[in-house]
């Protein structure tokens, strides 16, 4: 079975399914909503309620807070260990970023999209695109 790592997005509400629906077929699963640190993840305004009206310094010094530096530890092991990245959309950048990493050190990555989004020529670069679960499973079987 798979050591997974499932890059996707707060908001994207497909993302507790996907978890689910992966560990239920018997893959080894990093849920960054509840990393093994404990806790619920990391959300910037953990850090600041106002993070989202940040000047770029203030960004900048919340990249060094404590929660962030446990939480980035957290998916960094997270990414080191996974074999694989199932990248769930939609999502944004850090998503983008982690498959990316995943893609970079010669790591199965598969997208999944049960939503259709515009369409992206770069996905070419990773293993797999499907918009199913039952696809989405047996391409990591």
């Amino acid at each position: 079975m798979a050591k997974i790592y499932v890059a996707s997005s707060w908001r994207n509400q497909y993302y507790p399914e996907v978890v689910k629906s992966l560990r239920e077929a018997g893959h080894d699963v990093y849920d960054f909503r509840n990393p093994p640190h404990g806790g619920n993840g990391f959300r910037w305004t953990d850090i600041d309620p106002d993070a989202f009206r940040w000047t770029f310094d203030q960004y900048a010094r919340g990249l060094t807070h404590p929660l962030a530096e446990r939480q980035f530890a957290a998916d960094l092991e997270a990414l080191e260990w996974a074999d694989t990245c199932v990248l769930v959309l939609p999502c944004g950048r850090s998503a983008h970023t982690e498959a990316g990493w995943l893609a970079g050190h010669g790591r199965r990555v598969i997208v999944y999209i049960p939503e259709m989004v515009e369409p992206e020529l770069m996905y070419k670069l990773f293993d797999r695109v499907v918009d199913n679960l039952d696809d989405l499973c047996k391409t990591l079987a």
